[in-house]
């Protein structure tokens, strides 16, 4: 499990210069490809995460009527609704170059 927390990701919307990050590859739009897929992955994981945490208070009545407040659960949520977007993680991974990405196509070659 990674803390998410940690990585230091914008926590709002920023503008970037497209030239910087195209920089890193040599080429904006496989940069957009990589940290599109990073994205998914980081969203995938922290959503596989969240639901653990959440699943500990799942109860197995069907009544509607019966709706618990947990502070638990609570401060959960707004947590990671306190992180930074997996959009931002993957950008700021793309530009530390912490992230490894291959293209077979150029491997073949």
């Amino acid at each position: 499990m990674k803390n998410y927390k940690e990585i230091k990701a914008a926590d709002t919307t920023i503008t970037r210069n497209m030239n910087d990050i195209g920089a890193v590859s040599g080429n904006v739009y496989e940069a957009i490809s990589v940290v599109s897929k990073r994205a998914n992955q980081i969203g995938v994981s922290m959503k596989e995460e969240l639901n653990a945490k959440l699943a500990e208070f799942a109860t197995t009545t069907d009544n509607l009527d019966e709706v618990f407040e947990n502070r638990e659960q609570i401060e959960i949520s707004k947590f990671y609704e306190s992180l930074p977007k997996p959009n931002a993680i993957a950008l700021s991974e793309y530009m530390d170059g912490d992230i490894y990405y291959r293209d077979p196509a150029q491997e073949t070659e």
